[in-house]
């Protein structure tokens, strides 16, 4: 991930956390006091957002040092080490939250995705996301994703095309929707219409969508439109899949699992800074 997409992201936490500065450590350290400190995994898991913790200490204090013993999307056993860190004090204290706030939060979003991308294991299933992340946060979140061995939906209402309830509603039914669609959109975008029982996995299927979300279906009824289907488009299987067997779902032949929770409700992984 290139430094230019999270710089300023990191720069506006760290105003909103410092503000006009830190009043604890500016009262409690000295200038002059330099520490090492231990970054220390309290937990297993996938360590996703280095960079991000290097640039927090580039931006505050370049002169701060931090050599880290393992990169993205290695696996963390508790108690590992993950890196050290040495320089100022008072850069250290001041940069820490923000800094532990990213690593925490991507690398607990790479460790459920990985959980998720291992129980569909060998099957042709893909696991993705969705829109459903952080404002402001969405693509380092998404990075975070791709760590874990996900991958990526669309990243906005500006890349794809997806017709989901309220649009066929607003549009007249899914054919007009589609209709409407493809005599605006280039060759090069798929449409992708999202439906809820059979009839409309036909009617879907009969205006030439290129991926069909079965949203919110049972088992069965996914099954039933796998069938239907049968290859004519992609198969998405969405709704609430974070509570469900994912594995259960990657067997009845779907393409793609959509999991909204792997990036809005992800607990983060307990990661702490001590110093030596």
């Amino acid at each position: 991930m290139e430094r230019y997409i999270y710089r300023d992201i990191l720069i506006r936490a760290i105003k909103e956390d410092i503000g006009n500065g830190d009043l604890t450590t500016n009262i409690c350290i000295s200038d002059d006091s330099e520490s090492e400190g231990l970054l220390i995994a309290k937990e297993p898991g996938i360590l996703c957002g280095t960079a991000l913790v290097e640039e927090v200490y580039n931006i505050l204090d370049n002169e701060v040092n931090i050599e880290f013993n393992y990169q993205d999307g290695d696996v963390l056993a508790k108690g590992d080490i993950i890196g050290m860190i040495w320089g100022k004090t008072k850069s250290i204290l001041s940069g820490e939250r923000v800094a532990l706030n990213f690593l925490q939060h991507l690398s607990g979003i790479a460790t459920t995705t990985r959980k998720y991308v291992d129980i569909v294991g060998d099957t042709n299933t893909k696991i993705v996301d969705t829109r459903k992340t952080t404002p402001g946060l969405r693509v380092l979140e998404k990075y975070a994703v791709t760590i874990g061995g996900g991958y990526n939906h669309r990243f906005g209402l500006y890349d794809g095309i997806m017709i989901k309830d309220n649009h066929i509603i607003g549009a007249g039914g899914i054919k007009k929707a589609c209709e409407l669609a493809r005599s605006s959109i280039p060759h090069t975008l798929k449409i992708e219409v999202e439906v809820s029982n059979i009839d409309e996995v036909e009617e879907a299927l009969s205006c030439g969508s290129d991926i069909i979300m079965l949203d919110n279906m049972s088992l069965e009824d996914m099954s039933q439109a796998v069938r239907v289907i049968d290859g004519r488009a992609i198969i998405e299987a969405s709704g609430n899949m974070g509570d469900r067997d994912v594995g259960e779902i990657a067997a009845i032949g779907v393409n793609i699992i959509s999991i909204g929770a792997i990036t809005n409700s992800v607990k983060n992984m307990d990661i702490s800074l001590k110093f030596k």
